[in-house]
């Protein structure tokens, strides 16, 4: 299965955001926080350069908090300021300005050394992938309605500037895949937490990842949510003990795959395994060092 996503208006994006950079303090940038590698666009690098940034860790109730714990200790170690949040419950939304305040100090100090007694509102950009909850989290912040949510990938298509009181302005980007996944594993993870179409997806081989993932990562999970002894060796006996104990059957009882590939997608993403993190520091350690 290759997976690949970058519909025209991302590329005009990627320009629109080298363009806005010089207007901006500070980058907020928004992943995943069952992904947390995976869902950072590595062309956000090449484009913020050496501008401050705070990282999000975004949907983190959906994710184990253990886990969430090490990659915030993790970003730490790189020198990164990670901080962990809900958009859609809005916790943590203090925290953010709080951390902005911290990042950009320094900046703010010379500007009332050099005689600026308020110094304006920080301005921050918001960027990451698809899906990732941005607009929520605007709105979170901006306590109203303004930026346009959907829980589908590609629902944020332009650029706006967004007032949250007197302390923070935020300049809202699209979703930014990258043109190219280098690493199809990476493209899988994105396509199970939502951030890739669906209709773009062979969704049976997703779910071929997604089980023998769970089997290595979180074995009692699957198999107390599947009725299950032991997770078979072969897959289609997985698939035909999930249609068969969910129904996903056509006339005449054979099990519909597509109906248990549905299934098992939907139930990974509402969260019937519990929180699930799909990546872990300690799984890139050795590439990054």
């Amino acid at each position: 299965m290759t997976i690949q996503w970058f519909p025209g208006h991302m590329a005009k994006a990627r320009r629109e955001v080298t363009e806005k950079l010089k207007l901006v303090d500070i980058i907020f940038e928004l992943v995943d926080a069952r992904i947390p590698y995976s869902s950072r666009n590595p062309m956000i690098d090449e484009i913020i350069q050496h501008k401050p940034r705070l990282v999000l860790l975004n949907k983190s109730d959906m994710a184990d908090k253990q886990i969430t714990r090490e990659w915030v200790k993790y970003f730490a170690s790189k020198g990164i300021k990670a901080i962990a949040i809900n958009s859609q419950a809005g916790e943590g939304m203090k925290e953010i300005v709080q951390a902005s305040h911290e990042i950009l100090k320094e900046k703010f100090d010379r500007l009332r050394a050099k005689g600026v007694k308020n110094p304006r509102a920080i301005r921050a950009m918001i960027v990451g992938i698809p899906n990732a909850g941005k607009s929520t989290l605007i709105n979170r912040l901006a306590k109203k309605n303004i930026a346009k949510t959907g829980n589908t990938p590609g629902v944020t298509k332009a650029q706006q500037w967004i007032k949250v009181g007197k302390e923070l302005e935020l300049l809202d980007t699209p979703g930014i895949l990258w043109p190219k996944f280098e690493d199809q594993e990476v493209g899988k993870k994105l396509a199970v937490t939502g951030a890739i179409k669906d209709t773009l997806l062979n969704l049976q081989d997703l779910v071929v990842y997604t089980i023998r993932f769970l089997e290595m990562r979180y074995p009692d999970r699957l198999k107390d949510r599947y009725k299950l002894d032991s997770v078979p060796d072969e897959i289609v006996e997985m698939f035909d003990h999930i249609g068969i104990l969910r129904g996903c059957l056509r006339a005449g009882g054979e099990v519909d795959y597509d109906k248990v590939s549905e299934l098992v997608i939907r139930e990974i993403r509402s969260e019937k395994f519990g929180p699930v993190t799909f990546e872990r520091p300690s799984d890139f350690l050795m590439e990054n060092e």
